[in-house]
Formats: C-alpha cells, sequence, structure tokens
C-alpha cells in the first residue's frame, strides 16, 4: 500500500471544516466585543494615538 492510496482514502476535508468554523466563531465574538464596548472605552482607545502621555510603556528608559 502506497502513502497515495493512504492519503486518498482520509477524510482531510473535516479538517478544513473544522478550521472554518473555528474562524467564524472567533470573528462573530470579535465583532460583538467590538459592537457592544462601553462608550468610555472607546473614546479611551481612541484617544490613545493622540496623548502625549500614556500608561503604556514601549521601551523603558536606560540610565
Amino acid at each position: 500500500m502506497r502513502l497515495t492510496d493512504i492519503m486518498s482514502h482520509m477524510a482531510l476535508s473535516v479538517w478544513a471544516e473544522i478550521a472554518l468554523v473555528i474562524f467564524q466563531i472567533v470573528f462573530v465574538l470579535v465583532v460583538a466585543r467590538v459592537l457592544f464596548a462601553p462608550k468610555s472605552e472607546v473614546r479611551r482607545i481612541a484617544s490613545l494615538p493622540l496623548d502625549d502621555e500614556s500608561d503604556v510603556k514601549l521601551f523603558e528608559e536606560v540610565e
């Protein structure tokens, strides 16, 4: 029995369908989080690029 015979009898399309279902679930969860986020959080996140001082430090200062 050759490898091509073994691979042709396997149901590999199931893995593609599982991946598609996982992607759809994650996509719906992300969209729901964006749509139902509190307005105060949206405003805070939207203003982050404009703030000179933010709580997020990208690089630590070396002394």
